[in-house]
């Protein structure tokens, strides 16, 4: 079993869950972040950091967020990791109301 980062955090990317995950296993995209399947130990410790509840064990992923499992690994095996917290971007707050936003996922 992983983690999965969902929809939640594109164009958010608060990165409170980086700084409590013990193998590093966050990978960190223009306005996304992803969690590595191969370094993820389901510990759960960045489940409650997350402040828009971006994150979900695989096998309760909500309805509609299943493509994120494959996203997360794709996107993973390209983008570099994160291993400090940072500043959320500029607009999270405004995003981080907005439900769908898919199409604003930036992978490079």
């Amino acid at each position: 079993m992983t983690y999965v980062v969902t929809e939640a955090c594109i164009s958010c990317k608060h990165t409170d869950c980086v700084d409590v995950c013990p193998v590093d296993a966050f990978r960190e995209g223009p306005n996304f972040l992803v969690i590595d399947p191969n370094e993820c130990i389901d510990c759960t410790l960045c489940v409650p950091e997350c402040p828009v509840d971006a994150i979900y064990a695989e096998e309760e992923l909500p309805e509609g967020m299943q493509e994120y499992l494959a996203l997360n690994t794709e996107l993973a095996a390209l983008w570099p990791a994160i291993v400090q917290k940072k500043d959320a971007l500029p607009e999270a707050d405004r995003w981080s109301h907005i439900k769908e936003k898919r199409d604003q996922l930036r992978r490079e």
